[in-house]
């Protein structure tokens, strides 16, 4: 490997992909060598750097893979994703997956792959999301032992783009909570005369609004008072940023399956 390490940006032409390729460009210890987009994309041949909006970097924007990156930051589609999977597993190419939207036997699959070359997946990529999902497992610890007497619910916001609701990381919030403090009945929204909320619930809102890139707030409702874990992107370079420090992370990895808690030591 080289001093600079060689990055590959999969789905390169999307919201996402552009502030990736921005930001691996602006960092000196990162080279940007290849860009990828689907065979349908009007993106190809085009210039990754000129689309971002940081200039012509000598890198278009292809449907495959020709030459090898040190590794690949991945923000697509599931179904994109999985294709990337296979063709990293065959020729053991490290590859950070920031997709979301897998269902289980998509991520069993990525878990499969993970014993031939290192993958690193995660709900968020936002490096504070991931200190939350701590903050927020501490909490649920602690307040484990007043049994059902602390309701959990999970409010999330983001753009009038996204596709799947709840978010991962709403979901990821989720199951830690559950994790820790044993709720077994997960609602999305409520309506109608429902009756009292029952002690194992966890309450999953979603709110879509305008250009809003993310907003998660996990709130504790004890009598008496109540703890929020709220945790804000105020740019898609929360994403961006945590992905590129996932590339340097795996890219000195064994085969394995890793996440953003590796990269933080959490």
């Amino acid at each position: 490997m080289s001093d600079h390490i060689k990055i590959g940006v999969f789905g390169a032409g999307g919201r996402m992909g552009q502030r990736v390729v921005a930001n691996v460009a602006a960092d000196r210890a990162c080279k940007l060598v290849a860009a990828y987009e689907s065979a349908a994309s009007p993106r190809l041949g085009q210039d990754a750097g000129a689309i971002a909006g940081v200039g012509p970097l000598g890198v278009e924007i292809a449907a495959e893979i020709v030459v090898p990156p040190d590794v690949i930051i991945d923000f697509s589609t599931p179904e994109g994703t999985m294709e990337l999977v296979k063709i990293c597993a065959d020729r053991r190419i490290p590859l950070v997956i920031a997709t979301t939207g897998l269902t289980p036997a998509q991520k069993a699959e990525v878990a499969s792959a993970a014993q031939t070359t290192p993958l690193l997946m995660a709900p968020s990529m936002s490096l504070s999301v991931n200190v939350a999902m701590k903050l927020v497992a501490d909490a649920a610890t602690a307040l484990s032992q007043q049994g059902g007497a602390v309701d959990v619910e999970i409010i999330e916001r983001h753009h009038r783009f996204k596709e799947d609701a709840p978010s991962g990381t709403a979901l990821k919030f989720g199951e830690i909570v559950a994790h820790h403090m044993g709720q077994t009945n997960h609602v999305h929204g409520r309506h109608g005369r429902i009756g009292q909320r029952p002690p194992q619930e966890i309450g999953y809102h979603a709110l879509r609004t305008g250009d809003n890139v993310g907003e998660h707030t996990i709130v504790f409702g004890l009598i008496g008072e109540t703890l929020e874990v709220t945790v804000r992107g105020q740019s898609r370079d929360s994403y961006a940023v945590g992905a590129v420090a996932a590339a340097k992370f795996l890219v000195t990895k064994q085969p394995g399956l890793y996440s953003m808690a590796d990269v933080l030591g959490l």
